[in-house]
């Protein structure tokens, strides 16, 4: 058993229960925000998010992963308002999102470059999960990065390198935004081993968009975690082959290997509402609950299976 950090205070891994491992509450780009939504309604966004996620303990989720971090409009006293008035342990990542550059101010400044310095990513971010996140006190639970259809670019690459190497000295785990169609699993696990990063404690996120179940079962043998963790996407890739292709791994053993969510939010500035709303009518926190564990159990899934991904695999996410 290990402390686990959440937006509340340190928690006994054993006490986590039911984990969503993929959800964002606020998704929010900060400077446009600030520049261009005079529309913003800073309590009225809170109490929706708190209305929200008060919901969840009743379908029977205990915990949270939230991986907002810088680029997608990570702000932690909004996520502290919200947590303080829900009873759900709410953990939060460290890193950065992106698919292509690392933001300006680190174009510079780092090994080589023209500030040539240690890289100041790896700094920072051992710095939110040590000692915590600006001047909130919150300490980050795991670390984040990305790697998209447009591949290892040296942003991406430069970003995952210290991300790695913020794993290998903290112990702290990692959660990767992936694209399976470009099989950028294996390359985001050949990058993160070689800064030292321990693949048990990886969750190749977002590899529930396919259902090349081959490619999922070598992700698994490499060590890692399966993010099944975009349910109620269905534009992406329908209902039933989510659950046909989680049945099938549990089918192969590998039950765990995988970690569920829906990498929702209660706000997010990249779609308009009501256009999401429609188009995505189930992309809520409660559809695990309410629609894919009952679809998982009558195609012949256990409650040992489902107690596995949603109890058991994050727990020893942490404490591996």
């Amino acid at each position: 058993m290990v402390a686990v950090p959440t937006v509340t205070g340190s928690v006994d891994s054993a006490d986590t229960g039911r984990v969503l491992a993929h959800e964002h509450i606020f998704v929010p780009g900060e400077e446009y925000r600030q520049n261009f939504r005079a529309d913003w309604d800073e309590d009225a966004k809170v109490a929706e998010a708190v209305a929200e996620l008060a919901a969840l303990p009743g379908p029977g989720i205990d915990t949270i992963l939230d991986p907002t971090v810088l680029g997608p409009g990570r702000y932690l006293p909004r996520v502290q308002r919200v947590a303080a008035q829900v009873d759900l342990n709410i953990v939060v990542a460290t890193g950065v999102y992106t698919y292509n550059e690392i933001p300006f101010q680190f174009h510079y400044t780092g090994p080589g470059l023209l500030f040539d310095v240690p890289e100041p990513l790896t700094e920072l971010f051992l710095k939110d999960l040590t000692e915590g996140i600006a001047d909130t006190g919150v300490r980050a639970g795991f670390l984040k990065c990305a790697i998209e259809e447009q591949g290892l670019t040296p942003g991406v690459e430069r970003v995952m390198r210290a991300v790695g190497a913020a794993s290998a000295q903290s112990g702290a785990p990692i959660t990767v935004h992936t694209n399976p169609h470009t099989g950028s699993g294996p390359v985001a696990q050949k990058v993160l081993a070689e800064e030292g990063a321990d693949l048990t404690k990886v969750v190749i996120g977002h590899s529930g968009d396919t259902t090349d179940v081959d490619y999922l079962c070598a992700v698994a043998d490499a060590g890692s975690l399966l993010g099944m963790d975009r349910f109620g996407l269905d534009v992406l890739l329908p209902f039933e082959d989510r659950v046909a292709t989680v049945l099938e791994l549990l089918r192969r053993g590998y039950a765990e290997r995988m970690v569920l969510a829906h990498d929702a939010s209660c706000f997010i500035d990249w779609f308009d509402p009501e256009a999401k709303r429609q188009v995505v009518p189930r992309w809520n926190y409660r559809h695990i609950s309410e629609d894919v564990l009952p679809a998982l159990l009558e195609g012949g899934a256990t409650q040992d299976d489902i107690d596995t991904m949603l109890v058991h695999n994050p727990r020893t996410y942490f404490e591996r």
